[in-house]
């Protein structure tokens, strides 16, 4: 005689108006027991995405140890979504002779085809979890690009508020308290070049700063530096997070030096954002920004090429890698080594790949060093004289030409980038188009010049003299800082070696 009993499951993952309850689901199990003894499990606030439900693995005991004769649900998306999961459950079943049955559904596992009938329907209902998930993501992502605050904590220094954006109900950050003035200096000490992230994390513990709910380390500080929320957004930005190859939603135009930004992980970034940059999305977003985009960008840079903190591949064998372009065709020239690292030259990387470039010809990397590092002298040494010392406000004039001149590098990019592998039809006409775009771009930078002259501060002036005095003795990562401040793009050929200022 079979002692066994039925065994009624049900679950309801949220307390819904349009959801079943657990007590309507088992009344509908109790009609097909017959009258006869059953035992109920339930599990309330449970996903069916796994079996990680205390009664449900209560139920799964029972039946090892033989005393369930079937399984009763409403429906099967009751007792399991996925595949895997109802897979293993039917073998389970089946090995220890329980049936199951779904009362809406009618399915019979004592047959071939309700078998069958049962794992296509489990397909289906994994299916239509997978394509909620994939609704829940594009929707993130929707609100991501609009600059939405998605979530999580605000970033120390901000509170959170209620706010409409394009009529939807999101989050605004406002300044909270004295914690502005806190992250004010620490991007004000970081600067400084002898300045460490010990240095910095030893001090704010000192005077008790919490910047998150555990005790403050050099990585809660390394983050903060980098949060793109507390920069005053502008074009040097802009320049800077496109170098890095992230995706920015917003137009040029639109980094006037006033709001923060946003940065999302890119849906299919492989990897962190502290890890590489690449594929990442950066917003503008409704806030304005508490730190100067100058003092932002010469930390962060600080930070990227910092040996203990690294987001990004570095610069190893010269300190001119990611400013110097081939002035044949505007790629990359890269590092390369003879007669076993005794000489160092400089190499087209088009001219590398594929030989589409007719190449720069012969350039020796610590010659071009040393012109470069001259005419940086040089060219400070007039800007010194020009300047007299002295900053002045923002020309509204100098904004829209810098705007201008970014539209068209951009230009100029894009078609640079079409060049590799092209046919020589799109070739010719790339390279005409890039004509016609260097000669606007040049006529620009000429204007930008005549009106930056006086763009820098006396305190950035001077870091930048101070190290060109003792630039011997200045740090490989220093000089790159240096670089990055003065010098935007740098086009050579054994013939001929262009500059484009910054400054």
């Amino acid at each position: 005689m079979d002692n066994r009993i039925d065994a009624l499951y049900g679950r309801q993952s949220v307390d819904k108006k349009d959801s079943i309850s657990i007590e309507s689901q088992l009344e509908f199990c109790q009609y097909e027991t017959h009258g006869g003894a059953y035992k109920t499990y339930t599990d309330k606030g449970f996903s069916g995405k796994n079996t990680d439900r205390p009664k449900f693995q209560e139920l799964l005991r029972d039946i090892n140890k033989g005393l369930v004769k079937r399984v009763i649900v409403y429906k099967l998306d009751r007792i399991s979504r996925s595949i895997l999961d109802f897979a293993n459950m039917m073998e389970l079943f089946s090995s220890c002779g329980v049936e199951f049955v779904s009362c809406t559904e009618k399915f019979d596992t004592s047959t071939p085809m309700g078998r069958a009938m049962l794992s296509i329907c489990i397909i289906f209902a994994q299916l239509e979890r997978e394509t909620i998930r994939m609704r829940v993501i594009d929707t993130y992502y929707s609100r991501c690009v609009k600059g939405f605050k998605m979530g999580g904590a605000a970033p120390y220094g901000f509170r959170t508020e209620p706010m409409l954006l394009d009529g939807i109900k999101t989050k605004k950050l406002v300044p909270k308290d004295s914690e502005p003035e806190i992250v004010t200096l620490m991007y004000d000490m970081f600067e400084k070049p002898a300045s460490t992230l010990g240095d910095l994390t030893r001090h704010l513990a000192e005077r008790g700063v919490q910047l998150s709910k555990g005790e403050i380390t050099r990585q809660t500080v390394n983050q903060l530096l980098r949060n793109p929320v507390y920069v005053q957004a502008d074009l040097d930005v802009y320049e800077y997070f496109k170098s890095f190859g992230v995706l920015i939603e917003n137009p040029v135009e639109d980094f006037t030096g006033i709001h923060g930004c946003y940065l999302y992980l890119g849906r299919d970034a492989k990897q962190s954002k502290r890890k590489s940059l690449a594929g990442c999305h950066l917003v503008l977003a409704p806030h304005e920004g508490i730190i100067p985009s100058d003092v932002w960008l010469r930390c962060n840079r600080k930070l990227t090429t910092s040996k203990a903190s690294k987001p990004c591949s570095k610069a190893q064998n010269t300190w001119l890698a990611g400013k110097i372009k081939c002035a044949k065709c505007g790629h990359a020239l890269v590092h390369t080594e003879r007669n076993g690292g005794k000489y160092a030259y400089l190499r087209c990387r088009l001219r590398s790949e594929n030989k589409s470039c007719a190449g720069c010809g012969t350039i020796h990397e610590a010659e071009l060093e040393r012109l470069v590092f001259e005419q940086m002298s040089e060219h400070m040494r007039e800007f010194q004289t020009l300047s007299g010392g002295h900053s002045r406000k923002a020309d509204p004039k100098l904004t829209e030409l810098k705007v201008r001149l970014a539209k068209v590098e951009d230009e100029i990019d894009k078609l640079v980038d079409t060049l590799s592998g092209a046919n020589p039809t799109l070739l010719s006409y790339a390279n005409r188009k890039i004509e016609e775009l260097d000669a606007s771009r040049q006529s620009l930078m000429q204007q930008v010049a005549e009106l930056t002259c006086e763009e820098l501060s006396p305190k950035s002036v001077k870091q930048i003299s101070d190290y060109l005095a003792v630039w011997n003795e200045v740090s490989f990562d220093d000089k790159r800082q240096v670089l990055g401040a003065m010098v935007s793009r740098i086009r050579a050929s054994s013939e001929n070696v262009e500059i484009e200022w910054r400054i």
